[in-house]
């Protein structure tokens, strides 16, 4: 359980920026929106202008446009529904119970999102004051608010990549380290308890992903319309979104492959696929190698860099020899021992990637080749071992799906925009709008 718990906590991790910059920046932003708004006549407290600021501050730049652009509208069409209506009629309850409908409905209507309320408090409050100084005053604070919210976007607005990337290093080293311990405890026959528990952590990867997709969501927002983006040469994102997704389907084979290993281990006979102790090691030097593979491919991705693995590149992937077997298992030290830690830098973790996509190249390779040795131990006649038949060929089966997945593609033929400003996938939009409901419906 110390274990699992280990586990599930590592990808905890503090994606936002520090607290007290972020105290520093919705302070300052505020206090700016308070002595810009004293430079205009009409009030003496501006207090409006620096409340719409800090509603308007959101983590990135396109959020923070869309609230201002958002509240600005709602804020607006409540003060002129408040001026019309107590032009021709007085105040009264029944007069402002039908005011809260109305301007509930119209916020529906502009589809202002949370900044719907904005319409019916503006409306409120104006047309309890009815005057038109008030109204003017409104408008006029949350204009000067919003305009400081986004000049505090403009110039504090982080890129959010490096969380990202982070997390993709996060769930990569969880997935190698949950593959290495199946292989490791193939090295004898594994009990059903022990097989479930493998079972159980790669149950626990839905989670994981979910949360890895979020925080590569708002690597994606901050990356839209951040003037911070034209200095860069490349897309920081650029490739994260493949990446996680191979990441997920991966997750899927190795949740499916761990399936089979654990309806292998409640067969008492030696019908069991994993009950063969050549089998078994074969299967765990198979699972070793996509271990490796899997740690250095969450290098690659964090290296901002995934054109390294491209077939187009590299090459075709290189065929292994017979010989050179003996050196592979020393090949995943090597790997933990040159990885690059995310402070020291993008420049030097690029330059890393190359090393890192040649080590892929590596494991995978030896992998299909042990993966072929596999192949020829769980080749069986089903009427000799009519049990454990179908089962050899899942394992099989899923571990070439797991491996494949990691293989490099090539481009597509078509170029796709992949500028700050591509619109995402229907389906990931989608994915995402049912995610967000779902917590705000508790």
């Amino acid at each position: 359980m110390s274990d699992v718990a280990r586990n599930q906590l590592m990808l905890v991790r503090r994606r936002a920026q520090p607290t007290m910059a972020y105290i520093a920046r919705l302070t300052g932003t505020a206090v700016f929106a308070y002595l810009l708004a004293l430079l205009l006549p009409g009030t003496a407290r501006p207090v409006l202008a620096p409340l719409t600021a800090l509603l308007v501050v959101q983590a990135t730049l396109f959020q923070t446009i869309r609230s201002a652009i958002q509240r600005v509208a709602g804020v607006t069409a409540g003060v002129l529904t408040a001026v019309a209506l107590a032009a021709y009629v007085p105040f009264s309850w029944w007069v402002l119970g039908l005011l809260i409908a109305g301007t509930l409905g119209l916020g529906m209507v502009l589809r202002l999102g949370d900044d719907m309320l904005e319409v019916p408090i503006s409306a409120m409050l104006i047309f309890s004051v009815d005057t038109h100084a008030a109204a003017t005053s409104r408008i006029t604070d949350t204009l000067v608010g919003a305009a400081a919210g986004l000049a505090a976007g403009l110039l504090f607005a982080p890129l959010r990549v490096q969380s990202a990337k982070g997390a993709v290093g996060d769930l990569t080293k969880l997935m190698s380290e949950l593959l290495g311990a199946m292989s490791d405890g193939l090295t004898e026959v594994p009990s059903p308890r022990r097989a479930g528990e493998w079972l159980d952590r790669t149950r626990a990867l839905r989670g994981e992903i979910e949360r890895l997709d979020d925080a590569l969501g708002q690597a994606e927002e901050s990356v839209r319309l951040n003037p911070r983006r034209r200095l860069l040469l490349a897309d920081p994102a650029a490739g994260l979104r493949e990446g996680v997704d191979t990441l997920e389907r991966a997750a899927t084979d190795m949740r499916v492959l761990a399936r089979s290993v654990s309806d292998s281990a409640r067969i008492e006979s030696e019908d069991s696929p994993i009950r063969d102790d050549e089998t078994r090691a074969q299967l765990a030097a198979v699972l070793g190698e996509l271990s490796a593979a899997v740690r250095a491919y969450g290098q690659v991705l964090e290296a901002g860099d995934p054109a390294v693995i491209s077939p187009a590149q590299t090459g075709e992937m290189p065929a292994v020899a017979d010989d050179a077997a003996p050196a592979a298992p020393a090949v995943a030290p090597v790997l933990s021992r040159i990885a690059v830690p995310a402070q020291r830098g993008d420049a030097r973790r690029a330059a890393f990637a190359p090393v890192a996509a040649r080590l892929l190249r590596q494991h995978l390779a030896e992998a299909h080749r042990r993966q072929d040795e596999l192949a020829d131990l769980l080749r069986t006649d089903p009427v000799e071992q009519p049990e454990g038949w179908p089962l050899r060929g899942e394992i099989l089966a899923h571990v070439d799906r797991l491996r494949s997945e990691l293989e490099p593609r090539r481009p597509p033929e078509r170029a796709d925009s992949t500028g700050p400003m591509r619109r995402q996938p229907r389906p990931v939009r989608i994915r995402r709008r049912w995610r967000r409901r779902r917590r705000l419906c508790g």
